[in-house]
């Protein structure tokens, strides 16, 4: 299993419209986020900065690769770009994060 962290900008003041939306996650998307390998998903929220990290772990980074193209995916991307940064495709801007500790 692949550990992934990353950071994503939340827009001032949609915090509990993020917090909403995610916990109205389609099953369409879940089953995606499965079927690609994804597990053990989380957001995390820094107040502060507005800056979101999120955890998951993958089975492989091909794989996970591939989820970005489904329909559900653009559709959920489309769903969410008025509320954080995205890029002209709608998709976050997201930056990977280096992993430099994990405990087991």
């Amino acid at each position: 299993m692949i550990h992934k962290g990353f950071k994503m900008k939340l827009y001032e003041g949609m915090e509990e419209e993020y917090a909403r939306r995610h916990n109205l996650l389609w099953p369409e998307m879940r089953e995606s986020i499965h079927r690609h390998g994804g597990h053990n998903y989380s957001i995390y929220l820094d107040r502060e900065t507005m800056t979101l990290f999120g955890y998951i772990e993958i089975e492989s980074e091909e794989e996970w690769a591939k989820q970005a193209d489904e329909p559900i995916n653009r559709k959920w991307w489309d769903f969410m770009a008025d509320i954080m940064e995205t890029n002209p495709d709608n998709s976050p801007v997201c930056e990977d994060l280096v992993p430099v500790f994990h405990l087991d």
